[in-house]
Parts: C-alpha cells; structure tokens; sequence
C-alpha cells in the first residue's frame, strides 16, 4: 500500500471489494470487506483474541469500538446487545462504509459507523471495546485512549486487545499511571502472543479537599 495505511482517513489503494465468511457470536455471517481497511481477509488474530476472552456486553446504553475497520467487533456487539447503540469509530472513511453496509445487510440497525468528532459529547459508554491501531504511533495512541477512556459511565469497563511484542505492557503500565485515580487496570487473558487489557472506572475520581482559611 506504500504510504496507504489503514488508518488512512481516505485510502488510496483500490477498494477492490469482497464478501467473506467469518463467524461472529457463534455464528458463521457473510460480511463485505476491501482493500485500504485493517485485516481485509478475516477476522484478525487479536480481534479473535478480544472477542473470545470478554464478557457479554452490557444488554443497554451506548457502547464504543475505537478503531472499528470492517466491524468485527462493533457488529458482534450489536448481535450480542440488540437493545443497545453501537458507535462503531474510526477515522477511515471506507472502513464506515463497510461497517454500514455489514450492519444494513445483517439487520442491525443500532449500529453508527462515524468519525469521532461525531459522537456526541454528552454521551457515556457502558462499555468499550477495541482492537487499537497501535501502529499510529505512541503519542496518537495515548491521545486516543485518553480521549475516549474517561467517557466510561461509573462501574463500567474498557476492554483493549495488545500484541505482546507491539508494547502490551509498556502500555498497560501507561494506563495505570494515567488512569490512577477512581480506575483500576489489569491484564484480563494471555493468548496467542496478546495481551487483553481491563479498565474499569469505579466513579467519579474524588476531589481535592479544600483548603480552609
């Protein structure tokens, strides 16, 4: 793809579009992908790995895919959690179009495939899930994290699937630093050279006690 990356906001590498089979939720779906979005050909080993060892999703409120490429992981929250609203994320444009078309086809309505600065700001998720794009680079991937990692509600969960050899963790180290006060993280399952991250918000992180005069 030479200077083309899937993290491209419009790839220029032909779209070169295809249907493939894969199994999401226990159940063997055919999805569109194309060329110029992560992991074209199959569900990838990571995204397998997030989805194998994690629990059901919240059945309501809003939950978040950062990074959703073709929608692996955005539309088997949508099949898991038919009542909630799915904000599948992601900065390239061919990849939401994929995302639309699979959750059209798929009959899942409750799927919206955006850009990030198109999730309303009032909005808080029940619970995150992603496969990051840890490639973009350590600063772009700690300013992602840190942007949507606070928009979890109190008592609710972020769950990130690293390779162990791509900074699982140094990151996870990171988190903990950053994400000191009124979270916990820890490392939730090995597999298959990954790494699943938890963050869990617990509250509101508690206030600095005023000084008295």
């Amino acid at each position: 793809m030479g200077s083309d990356h899937y993290f491209s906001a419009s790839p220029a590498s032909p779209e070169n579009l295809r249907r493939i089979r894969v199994v999401l939720q226990g159940r063997e779906v055919e999805v569109m992908t194309a060329g110029g979005v992560f992991s074209p050909d199959h569900v990838d080993s990571g995204t397998a790995v997030l989805l194998a060892n994690t629990p059901p999703p919240p059945a309501g409120g809003h939950l978040l895919d950062i990074g959703s490429g073709w929608g692996p992981i955005s539309l088997s929250l949508a099949m898991a959690s038919p009542h909630a609203t799915i904000w599948a994320v992601d900065v390239n444009e061919r990849a939401l179009d994929l995302v639309r078309r699979n959750a059209e086809s798929l009959g899942l309505p409750h799927v919206n495939a955006v850009r990030p600065e198109d999730v309303p700001d009032d909005i808080v998720f029940r619970s995150i899930r992603s496969n990051p794009p840890i490639r973009v680079g350590k600063n772009e991937l700690h300013g992602l994290l840190e942007k949507w990692i606070p928009r979890l509600d109190e008592r609710s969960d972020a769950w990130l699937v690293v390779q162990r050899n791509l900074g699982s963790d140094s990151l996870q180290r990171w988190l903990a630093a950053t994400f000191e006060r009124g979270y916990s993280v820890h490392r939730a399952a090995t597999s298959r050279g990954f790494r699943v991250l938890r963050v869990r918000r617990h509250g509101s992180p508690p206030t600095e006690p005023i000084a008295l005069p």
